[in-house]
């Protein structure tokens, strides 16, 4: 379809595009459909303000969306087919909507003459995505557009954040409707869109500094969000300043500098013992921002449901959250935020200078302590490997993951010390690493970015290799190679010793796999080739490959794969 010269006529796809633009939308991830061709021509007359990043499958575009969203603190945007592309499409849903991340997916749908007919490719996406989103919608008029749009930005934005999801029938993107007048001057007029978060009531805010000033054993649990930098700030301050030891939930370990003396670790799958040990010790829990779900809580044993044994107070942005699992003392439905933002400006009653500082200093020696490095058989040893990989980059690195027993070791190891730096689905979706790393490296192509990943994570989504080169796109992958899936691989061996089924892979040689895709591949079998390795990936141009030959007895950081089904 060609520019219509009547700037009172415009068309669904072209309301779409400006309405996007107008709310800040800075990049569109997408595979091109039939569905909504007229989207596509619409982000043509755009592509300076709005570009869009041709991924190469539906599950990797809805990935990097999600990981623009985390990044950015902004709904990102990803555009996919009806059917196939949507069902593709929705594990990046689900990732956004367990992990609370701002994202919008776009569904090319049939036209509204074919709707309840199973026309080619159709599905109820209102039914089909109400367990993943926030909100799915669909536009029955082009006249609505911009209604639908900012519904949905505004949905992804507030309390718990979250994806939402519109479906466009394909002649509602090409039918031409009246312009809107007003779009364009309203939206010029407002400052960025500011999300709509609840603030904390300030006898609520009282009552928590009453309560830790009280306290003998108070613990501050960090995680979930939103967040923003200056907050993330103000949080590790406040702790610092106060002595009290303060956690993180499952993959939110860049929420503050992990040097930090209040630091005291994660509360993830494999956590430090002692670290749990002083959680269960605290007469007082204060949960800022995290669900506390399974992961978190390691299947709700390490806090009973559905009341604690120690005092807690629980702030979450999304209301509905407060009381579904636990019955906290004090439940304060605010941005996590803005909650320590009230509670730093209200201080502490009282003299309590140096009151938890043993305290403090006992939970930051064990957090020193667990994250000393350990041996693992074969010639890469992964925890120093990691600690060369902190030394090499600088502190707003950013580090990406997908799920599998490899992701261990980083976490354990790997010193996160910069703001939003690791991304990571709590979801425990494989296959994130990758999309999420060009994700990323797209976003800010100032910035290192490494993406982490198993073999069987890493071959999930390796066909975006051709999408990082495309867009010259500089990160480095690591592919961290034992021939299995491990996670699934140790809990075989633990519950069906000696029953091997399902678990081994055959894979290719990665190094020649990336040249392939026209980038640079290093192969390293000994901790020595790591760091020339290293230098030469980051020197590189565009994107480049390292394979990490791990021995499988390394199968976690404490454990190996022999001993497993061991009494």
């Amino acid at each position: 379809m060609t520019s219509n010269p009547d700037d009172s006529m415009t068309t669904g796809a072209r309301l779409l595009v400006d309405a996007l633009i107008s709310r800040g939308a800075r990049m569109a991830f997408g595979v091109p459909g039939e569905s909504y061709l007229a989207v596509l021509d619409a982000l043509y007359d755009q592509q300076d303000r709005l570009p869009f990043i041709t991924c190469r499958h539906e599950a990797a575009a809805a990935n990097m969306a999600e990981a623009y969203g985390k990044l950015t603190g902004q709904p990102g945007l990803a555009f996919v087919t009806r059917g196939p592309g949507a069902t593709h499409a929705s594990i990046g849903l689900h990732t956004a909507f367990q992990d609370s991340t701002p994202m919008m997916l776009f569904i090319g749908q049939v036209a509204r003459q074919m709707i309840d007919r199973e026309a080619f490719q159709e599905i109820d996406y209102r039914r089909f995505l109400s367990e993943v989103t926030k909100w799915t919608g669909e536009v029955g008029e082009p006249s609505r557009m911009t209604e639908y749009v900012g519904r949905a930005w505004s949905t992804a934005l507030a309390g718990r954040q979250g994806p939402v999801a519109l479906a466009l029938p394909e002649d509602v993107l090409s039918a031409e409707c009246g312009a809107d007048p007003h779009e364009a001057r309203v939206q010029a007029s407002r400052p960025a869109h500011k999300a709509v978060q609840a603030s904390p009531h300030p006898d609520d805010v009282k009552a928590v500094a009453e309560l830790i000033s009280q306290a003998k054993r108070p613990f501050i649990l960090g995680g979930g969000g939103p967040w923003t930098e200056p907050e993330a700030k103000q949080l590790r301050q406040f702790a610092e300043k106060a002595g009290i030891p303060l956690a993180v939930s499952f993959r939110a370990q860049s929420l503050v500098d992990n040097r930090s003396s209040a630091y005291a670790g994660h509360l993830g799958i494999g956590a430090d013992p002692g670290l749990v040990a002083h959680v269960q010790k605290a007469d007082l829990l204060l949960v800022l921002g995290p669900r506390l779900g399974e992961m978190t809580t390691d299947g709700y044993r390490r806090l009973k449901p559905p009341y604690p044994a120690q005092k807690m107070v629980h702030v979450h942005a999304g209301a509905e959250e407060l009381g579904r699992v636990y019955q906290p003392d004090l439940a304060i439905n605010a941005a996590p935020g803005l909650f320590i933002d009230a509670l730093a400006n209200e201080g502490l009653p009282g003299d309590v200078a140096g009151r938890w500082a043993d305290w403090g200093a006992l939970n930051k020696a064990q957090e020193r302590a667990w994250r000393a490095p350990v041996s693992n058989p074969g010639g890469v040893q992964l925890a120093a490997l990691y600690g060369h990989l902190r030394a090499a980059l600088p502190d707003d690195a950013i580090i990406t993951n997908g799920a599998g027993n490899y992701a261990a070791f980083l976490h354990r190891f790997f010193e996160y010390r910069g703001f939003r730096t690791q991304l990571a689905p709590t979801s425990g979706a494989m296959g994130y690493a990758v999309p999420a790393g060009i994700a990323a490296a797209l976003v800010h192509r100032d910035r290192p970015v490494i993406s982490v990943a198993g073999d069987g994570c890493f071959l999930m989504s390796g066909n975006e290799l051709a999408t990082a080169v495309r867009y010259q796109a500089k990160l480095v992958f690591l592919v961290l190679n034992n021939g299995f899936y491990g996670t699934i691989r140790m809990h075989q061996e633990r519950h069906y010793p000696g029953r091997v089924s399902g678990t081994d892979l055959s894979n290719p040689d990665f190094v020649a796999y990336a040249r392939s895709f026209g980038m640079e591949g290093f192969l390293v079998e000994h901790s020595d080739d790591f760091a020339p390795a290293l230098a030469r990936a980051r020197a590189t141009d565009g994107p480049a490959l390292i394979e990490i030959r791990v021995d499988r007895e390394a199968i976690s950081p404490t454990a190996r794969l022999s001993n497993l089904g061991r009494a």
